[in-house]
């Protein structure tokens, strides 16, 4: 066996900075073979398990289950053949980077008493965030992570106890729980680890993307005759109104390239892609899986391609790799009778189409006389860092051109 070396948080995508650990698997001591699961990271997409790379023996876990962790950073220590290395996560894994500041830890789970005035409090970030909002005095808390440390957990159960009470048991943060609107009779709903993660990635998203919009109608009414038309055949493969508007978003980020960026740190990256996000609702809760080169495809492809992404989602069979890429996502709620959408842009995308039902309007003909004709209601949010007004107007107009000439989404892609 080796000297101990590290097991890091691994980076599960291009713009993921931290990850939720959710739970370990293992116990310190415990000999684990490779390819058995050492802990669950979940992300505002994923959650996924993490496997040991070799086998070994777990020397000591430096993280406590809750706590958000930037990625790079050591959550364990271990001895193994494959010493020094982060553990693999599958398909599609990007190495971590080395780490160079261990988290502080102790080598017991006891609770540690509360600071004294004064003292620092020892809370993760998510903890803090949770706290601010709800009005929790951190210092009121007794921590349940190494060295005492208040975990989101800590916040969450005092927030649900105190509830339970009455607003006046949150002593000094009344005020702030009365804001948060946790003053009245009812029952807590408890979320789990993804859905916590959700919550506050898509919060962060609303808060710290510039939105703004741009909305059209889609005269879809050729469209829906070709699609039944289509779909008398039996022999070929179901095609949808989504199957339609995702081969249109792909045509018109083939045709506009420059629509298929991304905000980063230091500026706006150029994907050049024409991957597109597909947001599917499953037992575990909204999932937007990246459907890859859209631009490209055929209808009947593009179809099978996304009900076989549609199938690994509500099944759970999902890998990171199937979340990294694509600027803009598509999220159709037409089905559920919703005129429009108005969406929130997925983290680490600048784009979102929302799709609402199609609507039966009698519009005028070329000599004047009422038709009846089927309307789509759109919605792009975009990131205004990325892109304006103008350019997400050019982009729209691309995708509802295409919809209101169907014929020609069943042409090559050339």
């Amino acid at each position: 066996m080796s000297d101990p070396s590290a097991i890091l948080m691994p980076k599960l995508g291009l713009t993921m900075t931290e990850g939720v650990l959710a739970s370990w698997l293992v116990k310190p001591g415990e000999q684990v073979r490779e390819g058995q699961t050492i802990f669950v990271v979940e992300t505002e997409k994923i959650s996924t398990e993490v496997p040991a790379n070799a086998a070994g023996v777990i020397v000591e876990l430096l993280v406590g289950e809750g706590e958000t962790v930037p990625v790079g950073a050591t959550v364990a220590r271990w001895t193994s053949a494959g010493a020094g290395l982060p553990p693999t996560t599958g398909r599609g894994a990007v190495p971590a980077a080395t780490d160079t500041a261990q988290i502080p830890h102790s080598q017991s789970g006891a609770h540690a008493p509360s600071p004294a005035a004064g003292e620092r409090v020892l809370a993760t970030p998510l903890a803090r965030r949770i706290a601010r909002t709800h009005g929790v005095d951190l210092r009121t808390l007794t921590g349940t992570g190494p060295r005492g440390r208040i975990k989101a957990a800590d916040v969450e159960a005092t927030i649900v106890a105190s509830a339970a009470k009455g607003p006046e048991s949150l002593a000094q943060g009344d005020a702030g729980a009365a804001q948060s609107g946790r003053v009245g009779p009812g029952r807590s709903r408890p979320l789990s680890g993804f859905q916590k993660t959700m919550a506050r990635r898509l919060t962060e998203a609303k808060q710290t993307i510039p939105h703004f919009y741009v909305l059209a109608t889609a005269d879809i009414t050729d469209l829906l005759e070709l699609r039944r038309r289509l779909n008398e055949d039996s022999a070929a493969p179901k095609v949808s109104v989504t199957h339609f508007i995702l081969i249109a978003v792909g045509r018109a980020l083939r045709d506009d390239p420059g629509f298929a960026a991304v905000w980063v740190d230091d500026g706006v990256l150029e994907l050049g892609t024409t991957d597109v996000g597909l947001a599917v609702d499953t037992p575990r809760g909204l999932l937007a899986p990246v459907v890859r080169d859209v631009g490209s495809r055929s209808l009947n492809g593009l179809a099978t391609e996304a009900e076989s992404v549609i199938e690994r989602a509500r099944s759970g069979a999902l890998l990171p790799d199937d979340f990294h890429g694509g600027a803009i996502t598509v999220s159709n709620v037409g089905m559920h009778g919703a005129a429009f959408l108005v969406p929130i842009i997925n983290p680490g995308q600048s784009a979102i189409l929302g799709v609402g039902a199609a609507s039966r309007v009698f519009r005028p003909d070329k000599q004047g006389a009422p038709r009846l004709r089927e309307e789509l209601g759109l919605v792009l949010s975009c990131d205004h860092r990325v892109t304006n007004g103008v350019s997400a107007a050019r982009f729209l107009n691309r995708i509802v051109a295409a919809l209101q000439n169907p014929l020609g989404l069943l042409r090559g892609s050339s």
